[in-house]
């Protein structure tokens, strides 16, 4: 390690030293003595006069207040208007028959006692202990509109990381409530292990790794992980967010990384959790600008702190984030970021495993069967997996039961895909015939196709998402690789639902725009991504952003090619549609049965979709049109 090396740990193990807040305080005392021993009493002046003066002030009329001690050897008066409180005093002239002069003048307050003043304790009370409550008080309310205006109540702690440090039996959460990330939690394991038996892997000359970096998408369970970690490594675990370093003062935010790193070494053994990482992690980039960024010291500062604590102390970082790709490099590399574990959607056994883990937690019937409700949520993360049973629970509750059923799991994962339904939606019956046309369209074209899904549920009830019915394709097992047959027969599946309206009713409606979007979005990335047509063979045409967040495409290529791209991309789904009219057109007979029948049912399930398809229902005798 170099001497550059040594001088970057120095600068960041010290932290310059805070006065406490009392010795503010204290300055507003010293404040408060000095205004009182030599400001107020210049304020309060008595000034001496002849007794002459005082005669001509009393026939002047300026006079107001008179007073006489009990041994009559002092007179004190005040004039009128006078703008500084200044008290004149006087001896008495002998044989002066005061009282009548004072009568004469018109004085009326006048006595023959001097004003006492307080008592000592008043005194010291008011002159003293007032003021400076005054001080704290006027402080304290200004301090918290100031702390409200800058978004916090914990504004004004200049420098401080407000980490919410949970102590080892805070947390309550073990590897045994996170399911479905069995990976993750295998490679963290080891860290659990190192916190608990540092001396094995100190023997052999191993080092802790110094941070992990949990990528996934939102919902997987990143926070939950790290919480785990530290619930079961029994060691204080300090959270805070990335956002919460970011101020409106410049070095506030490499304050708030010191202050934290500081209180971690503090507490060592221990886990400090930075979640969204990428708020202070991004790339450094001026811009081609001058000046100091604010974000960018305080990602120099985490740098700087990374590397200058010492990794057998037991200080392990964990960090979360679902933008990995905009991390700077620096923060990326071993030694500060050693590990990089995935937390990805969960596949058919984890999403099991979560619903398992969840359904714990409600009171389920016995004829729950997680299985088929994992299966119907492919894609899903741990989070809405958990919103399904939430909103299970509730459907439960709403219809009077006890417990929760298979059909209140069916409805809260059909409310995700397409919403509530909506009872009282008033539709013509022309438009419920398109709609069973529609759906049913969809459905004849996955059972006449060897590559499709079987089809779970067809319904023409509208959904407050905006669908008037919708078609269910629910695949037997999970599948991580798609096909071309596979992927050509999607796009079918999605334009039948056009062709049942274009072979029955000879027209088209606006009711398959989202059916448009997602054939084309297949077909697009058949070309540019899969390498599936042979005019481009394996030639990516695009590249995938925030892969976490949405999977935005760019299109890397001429304008030429682009044109070639967009001519691909209509072939493909040209051949689809005209693919799907020839399935239907064969089926005609089958598309009026079924679409009766659902007319008549409004819902009905795969099983009888392929009772009437293979010709074994009774039930639709007379539903042909």
């Amino acid at each position: 390690m170099g001497p550059k090396e040594n001088d970057r740990r120095s600068s960041g193990s010290h932290v310059p030293s805070k006065k406490p807040f009392i010795y503010y305080y204290f300055i507003v005392l010293l404040v408060v003595m000095v205004l009182n021993a030599l400001v107020f009493p210049m304020m309060e002046r008595s000034v001496e006069v002849p007794y002459s003066q005082f005669v001509k002030e009393l026939e002047a009329g300026s006079v107001e207040d008179v007073y006489v001690n009990s041994s009559n050897t002092e007179i004190q008066f005040t004039q009128k208007g006078q703008q500084w409180n200044i008290t004149y005093k006087t001896a008495p002239f002998p044989g002066d028959n005061l009282a009548d002069r004072l009568e004469k003048a018109g004085v009326e307050n006048y006595g023959s006692e001097i004003a006492t003043q307080a008592s000592p304790l008043l005194s010291f009370l008011m002159s003293w202990v007032a003021p400076i409550l005054m001080f704290v008080i006027v402080g304290q309310i200004m301090g918290r509109m100031i702390s409200k205006r800058m978004g916090g109540s914990n504004a004004m702690t200049f420098g401080k990381s407000n980490a919410k440090i949970y102590a080892e039996s805070e947390t309550g959460i073990t590897f045994a409530d996170v399911a479905g990330e069995e990976e993750a939690k295998d490679a963290l394991k080891e860290i659990v292990d190192f916190l608990h038996n540092p001396k094995k892997y100190g023997d052999i000359g191993a080092n802790l790794p110094k941070g992990a970096l949990l990528v996934g998408p939102p919902g997987t369970g990143k926070t939950l992980l790290a919480r785990a970690v530290a619930g079961e490594a029994h060691v204080p675990f300090f959270s805070i967010s990335g956002s919460e370093f970011v101020e409106m003062f410049v070095g506030m935010g490499a304050s708030k990384v010191r202050d934290l790193f500081k209180q971690a070494n503090e507490k060592a053994p221990c886990i400090v959790f930075i979640d969204e990482i990428d708020t202070i992690g991004k790339k450094r980039d001026n811009g081609g600008m001058g000046g100091n960024d604010e974000r960018e010291q305080t990602l120099n500062q985490l740098l700087t702190e990374m590397d200058g604590f010492d990794g057998k102390k037991g200080v392990v970082i964990l960090a979360a984030t679902n933008r990995p790709e905009s991390l700077d490099k620096a923060l990326l590399r071993p030694g500060r970021f050693d590990r990089r574990v995935p937390v990805e959607l969960p596949d058919l056994q984890g999403r099991e495993a979560i619903l398992k883990v969840h359904g714990r937690k409600v009171k389920m019937s016995d004829d729950v069967d997680y299985n088929a409700i994992a299966r119907s949520t492919a894609g899903a993360s741990g989070a809405e997996l958990a919103n399904i049973i939430n909103e299970a629970a509730l459907r439960a509750v709403r219809f009077g039961r006890t417990a929760v059923t298979q059909a209140d799991l069916e409805e809260s994962v059909e409310t995700g895909i397409a919403g509530y339904q909506k009872k009282n939606a008033v539709i013509s019956q022309n438009e419920r015939r398109i709609v069973a046309y529609h759906e049913v369209g969809h459905a004849l074209v996955a059972s006449c196709q060897s590559h499709s899904a079987p089809v779970q549920k067809i319904t023409i009830i509208p959904r407050t998402s905006g669908a008037l019915g919708y078609t269910m394709q629910v695949d037997e097992g999970e599948k991580y690789l798609m096909s071309k047959e596979e992927a050509l027969n999607k796009i079918a599946t999605f334009t039948g639902g056009r062709a049942a309206e274009e072979l029955i009713f000879h027209s088209i409606t606006t009711g398959d725009s989202n059916d448009i979007e997602q054939d084309t979005r297949i077909a697009r990335a058949m070309v540019t991504r899969y390498g599936m047509p042979d005019e481009f063979d394996m030639v990516a045409m695009e590249t995938v952003n925030n892969q976490y967040l949405g999977g935005d495409t760019t299109l890397c290529c001429a304008p030429e090619t682009a044109k070639r791209i967009d001519e691909q991309v209509v072939r493909i789904v040209k051949e689809q549609h005209e693919k799907a009219l020839d399935i239907l057109r064969e089926q005609e007979g089958k598309l009026h049965e079924i679409a009766g029948y659902l007319l008549e049912k409004e819902t009905i399930t795969g099983d009888e979709n392929m009772k009437i398809f293979n010709g074994t229902s009774k039930t639709a005798g007379d539903a042909e049109e």
